[in-house]
């Protein structure tokens, strides 16, 4: 995984989280980065730019690039709006990019988009968040949802003991990932852990705030609340900022899928037990680099590295999913080594 200290990425991150505050409209400007005019250029639509999340995907694409040769081009919706991300969609078909990549708001209806572009003659894949009932070519997974449920729900009954009341704040309603992981832990808590209950499931879209707010409305509700899981990047920092700013800390559990430096005052000070992730960075490469391939006609074998930091991927041609690997879990003790 990239552990090097990337000062740039910090700023990067900095910028794009101001960016979105500030800005009015529902698009941000695309940017482009890396490689040369002369080779391909290639596409990656986010479901929301400006996150620390998304912009850590952008910089491992923009690496990509510039060790490969080809131009990253990146724009997403600022909010996690799907009519706004199917706009972006159009605007790169009419662009006529070499390759579009795509994380899905809403996998169905982004669907017919991508035949568009498929039919234009553009290589589609999608990364993150699959549209499985779409043309993809490939689908560029970064972890099983089997593996990342369970690890996201052990974190939570180790923190609550195995016992007492949960309660799930998602992000978009409709993303396909999310709603496979609220499955696993589902099941995965009800079937091995049967003092635990489930009281509530909601969504606040990507947005902190939002999850903050329902994150205190679902503790206010439930008086015995134990524990909270902030499924998203952005809900992840909100359900632990929430619980903070109540004085509950050690008194309800959160654990969540935030960023290592969004996440690293919370499991600091205890409003969060455990984030559980993975190199987002890597992401952004392999999401990249398999774009790329797919351009050149190459053919992606059963199992690969893509350079000294990326290594073991798999890829399954029936399914065409391609797998970065096992999810990373961030407590206190690690969260320090990682710089996105």
């Amino acid at each position: 995984m990239f552990k090097k200290p990337l000062l740039a990425l910090a700023a990067l991150v900095t910028v794009g989280a101001l960016a979105l505050t500030g800005c009015t409209n529902k698009n941000a400007e695309p940017s482009a980065s890396g490689g040369s005019s002369d080779g391909p250029t290639i596409a990656f639509v986010p479901k929301l730019q400006g996150i620390p999340y998304f912009e850590a995907m952008n910089a491992g694409g923009e690496a990509a690039a510039a060790d490969l040769g080809f131009t990253w081009l990146y724009q997403g919706p600022t909010t996690a709006d799907a009519a706004a991300q199917a706009d972006i969609v159009r605007s790169f078909i009419q662009q006529k990019v070499d390759a579009l990549i795509v994380a899905p708001n809403d996998p169905d209806s982004m669907a017919p988009l991508l035949k568009q572009a498929q039919d234009a003659g553009i290589t589609v894949l999608t990364s993150d968040t699959d549209a499985p009932n779409s043309v993809r070519e490939v689908f560029v997974n970064q972890t099983t949802e089997e593996n990342h449920g369970k690890a996201i729900a052990t974190s939570l009954m180790d923190a609550m003991g195995g016992s007492g009341e949960y309660a799930i704040v998602s992000c978009v309603e409709t993303a396909a990932n999310l709603n496979a992981y609220i499955d696993v832990i589902k099941k995965e808590i009800g079937d091995n852990y049967p003092d635990a209950k489930l009281v509530d499931l909601v969504y606040a879209g990507e947005d902190q705030a939002k999850a903050a707010s329902m994150a205190t409305d679902l503790m206010n509700a439930h008086p015995n609340l134990k524990g909270i899981i902030g499924l998203c990047s952005a809900a992840a920092p909100g359900v632990a900022q929430a619980v903070k700013d109540a004085g509950k800390i050690g008194q309800v559990f959160t654990v969540g899928g935030g960023t290592p430096m969004s996440m690293a005052p919370y499991l600091k000070d205890g409003s969060s037990s455990a984030s559980v992730l993975w190199d987002v960075q890597n992401l952004g490469y392999l999401t990249a680099w398999t774009g790329l391939q797919l351009v050149d006609g190459k053919t992606l074998e059963p199992s690969f590295d893509v350079n000294d930091t990326i290594t073991g991927v798999t890829f399954d041609a029936d399914t065409k999913i391609e797998l970065l690997g096992p999810p990373l879990i961030f407590t206190k003790d690690n969260v320090d080594q990682f710089n996105y």
